[in-house]
């Protein structure tokens, strides 16, 4: 699998961009806010149908417009297709698929496959249960179309009982609607607890090999489900207006030997977990899909010391990656190979010729 063009079209500060791609190891270099990243964030819509750093579809849009316009051209299965996505400040996004029209969004997930490594992924073990249901939930997404209908089920039903929650007072009446939520949400919470725990018993050999490799044999790591059972917490929930148990609570602990590294880690050994964390999902998505995703690199290497750094870029050599960066020096020095390098500034990219 890989991209072969992009074209934005008014997407944030880019008002017409084309861009071909190497199926190899793509550079995209240059100062902070001139636009690298909106590259990368453009193909994780176009993958995902979101954004990976949160932002809403209306501030994907140059402000002075009303719609933008991504158009990614790639290659899977040795077959050739077309992503359309309109983007519309007041409206929900329109998306085809080689000119075929979508009608739900969710139908894009796994149309490609992608791993996106920030500098926020780094964090994302010290960060709250949020984001580790988020890394989980994404991937699943791409990899499992039954796991997009019962988690899209599960958060309608879970939205719908919290406004009731939120707007009633406790008398029989309202007992009787939250019965039949509860009901729903049993239904669909244990199909979202299945796939998550088949998810974490898939990825653990996986992670705890890469860990032990990159660690030279010292430390051993594993990913513990901590599933929020749903329980009968109705005069709690009344009291506390929310849904108290249930997937949306969830929570993944990251054990290394026999330490919890949400709470006990360095920052260190959480960073090192963290990319071992992606490193199992780009092997994960291929043992899957029998082929590699594309990554995104969005100016990650500057966070990690050269050690973690080598153990990033010695695994991408058979992966179409698109990284972005302010310089060039760390891949010139380390003989890195890098088979298309362009220059962004202001919203225009240049390609320079071979170092």
């Amino acid at each position: 699998m890989f991209i072969e063009s992009l074209e934005l079209n008014n997407y944030r500060n880019y008002k017409d961009l084309k861009l071909s791609f190497d199926e190899k190891t793509n550079l995209l270099y240059g100062d902070n806010a001139q636009g690298k990243t909106n590259i990368l964030e453009s193909i994780y819509v176009c993958a995902t149908t979101k954004s990976h750093r949160g932002s809403k579809d209306k501030e994907l849009i140059n402000f002075e417009k009303d719609e933008s316009h991504i158009r990614v051209k790639y290659i899977k299965n040795n077959l050739p297709y077309v992503i359309d996505m309109h983007l519309k400040k007041n409206h929900s996004k329109g998306i085809a698929v080689n000119g075929v029209v979508i009608k739900k969004a969710s139908e894009l997930f796994g149309k490609i496959n992608v791993v996106c490594f920030s500098p926020e992924d780094l964090n994302i073990i010290k960060e709250g249960p949020a984001e580790r249901r988020k890394f989980v939930d994404m991937e699943l997404c791409q990899l499992n179309s039954l796991y997009v209908s019962s988690l899209i089920n599960y958060n309608k039903v879970i939205i719908q009982k919290n406004r009731v929650l939120k707007e009633s007072y406790y008398n029989s009446e309202i007992n009787e609607i939250l019965d039949v939520y509860d009901e729903q949400l049993k239904k669909y919470g244990k199909e979202v607890f299945f796939y998550r725990e088949k998810f974490i018993e898939e990825i653990n050999p996986i992670i705890n090999r890469i860990h032990s490799n990159i660690s030279d044999g010292k430390e051993s790591l594993k990913l513990v489900y901590e599933k929020c059972e749903i329980r009968d917490l109705r005069k709690e929930e009344l009291k506390a207006k929310t849904t108290l148990s249930g997937p949306h609570r969830d929570d993944i602990a990251f054990i290394l030997n026999d330490i919890d590294l949400r709470k006990y880690g360095s920052q260190g050994q959480q960073r090192t977990a963290a990319l071992s964390l992606k490193l199992a999902e780009i092997e994960l998505v291929k043992n899957k899909i029998d082929d590699y995703p594309v990554l995104l690199l969005d100016d990650v290497l500057s966070e990690l010391d050269t050690g973690r750094q080598n153990k990033l870029l010695n695994v991408i050599d058979n992966i179409q990656t698109i990284i972005t960066c302010t310089g060039v020096k760390d891949f010139i020095s380390n003989n890195f190979n890098i088979a298309k390098t362009m220059y962004v500034k202001n919203a225009n990219v240049t390609l320079v010729e071979a170092m």
